[in-house]
């Protein structure tokens, strides 16, 4: 069996990667991925079967088997040697759990052994996707595993802070060993999907309290996009933790610190305002690096997800990795027994290194998150029962490549005067410098911040919900046209589905791991679709 993946909206022809993947891993990589997965989905079932108590487990197993699935989120990591090393490392773990308890009828993947990479590769080759044949079945448990991924991201998060919810690693290791399990039926995986969505706002609402307790409440902020003159690092991914380390690091050096993608949303929390050396944002969403890391001329460090592989070696020798990410030949850095990490050779070699080109000027406001939308609430609930404003959309999500994603610019500037947008996640980039005004000195594009944030979108129409005392969130003034990419969005939109949102609208396409069954369920049960024309889509949500 080839290469197979579709977990990424920009899967080929919206069906499958069987050559190489668009977001540019290789056929091995894509294996080792998978075989990655089938092993912890065999330590799961060993953990399930065994009725072990993770709470005792040793040598951080929970947080490597989260940073496990982090590893195969789309454009995450495209280190072969990595993978390897964590499949070494897993099938060491599992096997001594497995020796801990006495289990019949294990399935072969919490007893799998491989010896090198080529019977890892060989192993993988009748694992993969298509292992299971059965289309339906295949959907539901994809669109799970999926899930996990983005959960596992924000518990990593989460847990990276001291913070630690041990009722969310234990559903993971029950949705992965369910996953291997040939007597659930379809209806039993639907339950499973929208239990996932449960503990995804569980997942997100530890992270926002994690980040909240470290940082204060993201507040209204003016963020500069232009450029100093001094040499500089740029800092890109989620992991507020790092950013954090870097800038303490770099204190006092005359090297300043610029976010970059999903990385922007930092500039909102209080406890960062007191660096100096916190320059801006430059740039816009991950797939923009590729020009924008040149003009940059600094050393740039990934946190989570969102590399590109770079066209040259000049720029991927400016490119370091950590985390759950990392890239062939780039240099990765691994925290201390103390969880700190060492960023003083990115800080020297910024030194060597010319400031920043600009590449534009001026400023973009954030800071929406729920606390600061809640503070603004009576402004707000006013708006809407003067009409002044007639409905907000929830623009969110993430930003991808296709052309066909200009939709949301145009959709965002042909929407009334009288609409709001609510947004996270890095699709704002279609839209966030663009001046469409305030309504009431309520700004029109409200940005809660990283697409974890989307929970505050979700307290947002929650609270809504409870001020306009309605029995159902449905009956809100909010239509939902939300743009995804990768497994962090899948997450996303399971927690929506569960908190019971129906109406959404996903696109530029509809997942390609959907079969028709299944996108049927979807349809009867949430009312889900996708998207059409920016003037029909308009209508339609106006109409509603």
């Amino acid at each position: 069996m080839k290469m197979f993946c579709y977990q990424c909206q920009e899967t080929a022809k919206g069906t499958g990667c069987t050559v190489r993947g668009v977001c540019g891993k290789k056929e091995e990589l894509a294996k080792l991925q998978d075989l990655l997965i089938y092993t912890l989905k065999g330590i799961a079932e060993i953990v399930i079967k065994g009725k072990l108590d993770i709470s005792k487990f040793t040598g951080d197993t929970n947080y490597k088997v989260l940073s496990g699935l982090f590893m195969t989120i789309t454009n995450a990591n495209f280190d072969e040697n990595a993978f390897e090393d964590a499949i070494k490392e897993m099938i060491a773990i599992r096997d001594k759990l497995r020796e801990s308890v006495s289990i019949d009828n294990l399935h072969d993947a919490a007893t799998f052994t491989v010896d090198s990479r080529e019977s890892m590769l060989e192993k993988a080759a009748s694992v993969g996707i298509l292992a299971t044949e059965n289309e339906d079945v295949r959907s539901l448990r994809e669109t799970i595993t999926y899930g996990l991924k983005g959960m596992a991201a924000y518990a990593e998060h989460a847990k990276n802070m001291g913070e630690e919810d041990l009722a969310i690693n234990a559903f993971i290791y029950e949705a992965l060993a369910k996953t291997l399990d040939d007597s659930l039926s379809a209806d039993d995986l639907v339950a499973l999907t929208l239990k996932t969505g449960e503990y995804g706002v569980k997942v997100m609402a530890l992270l926002d309290g994690a980040h909240t307790a470290r940082f204060g409440n993201p507040e209204i902020t003016e963020v500069d996009i232009g450029t100093r003159k001094n040499p500089a690092i740029l800092i890109t991914g989620h992991d507020l933790v790092d950013l954090e380390q870097l800038l303490e690091q770099t204190k006092g050096t005359g090297v300043d610190v610029y976010t970059h993608g999903e990385m922007l949303p930092a500039h909102y929390y209080p406890a960062f305002k007191k660096y100096d050396h916190f320059a801006g944002n430059y740039g816009n969403a991950w797939w923009k690096q590729l020009d924008e890391f040149v003009s940059f001329h600094g050393p740039i460090l990934f946190t989570t997800n969102c590399i590109v592989p770079p066209r040259s070696d000049e720029v991927k020798s400016r490119i370091f990795t950590t985390g759950s990410t990392g890239y062939p030949g780039c240099k990765h850095i691994v925290p201390d027994e103390n969880g700190k990490k060492d960023f003083s050779e990115i800080i020297a070699l910024a030194k060597t290194l010319p400031a920043p080109d600009e590449i534009e000027s001026g400023s973009i406001v954030g800071g929406f998150a729920h606390n600061q939308v809640l503070a603004l609430a009576d402004k707000v609930i006013d708006a809407v029962k003067s009409g002044a404003i007639k409905k907000f959309f929830v623009l969110a999500g993430c930003d991808g490549r296709m052309k066909s994603r200009t939709y949301y610019t145009e959709f965002a500037q042909k929407l009334p005067q009288d609409t709001v947008i609510l947004t996270a996640g890095c699709a704002k980039y279609r839209y966030n410098k663009l001046d469409l005004g305030d309504i009431d000195g309520i700004p029109r594009i409200l940005d809660a911040g990283q697409c974890n944030d989307c929970y505050s979108l979700a307290v947002i129409a929650l609270k809504l919900k409870e001020a306009f005392e309605l029995d159902d969130i449905n009956e809100l003034p909010i239509a939902y046209n939300i743009a995804w990419y990768e497994q962090k969005a899948v997450i996303v939109l399971l927690a929506l589905l569960y908190l019971g949102v129906k109406n959404i609208h996903l696109g530029p396409t509809l997942p390609g791991f959907l079969s028709p069954n299944v996108t049927k369920v979807l349809v009867d049960k949430f009312n889900i679709g996708g998207i059409d024309t920016v003037e029909a889509d308009m209508k339609m949500f106006l109409d509603q």
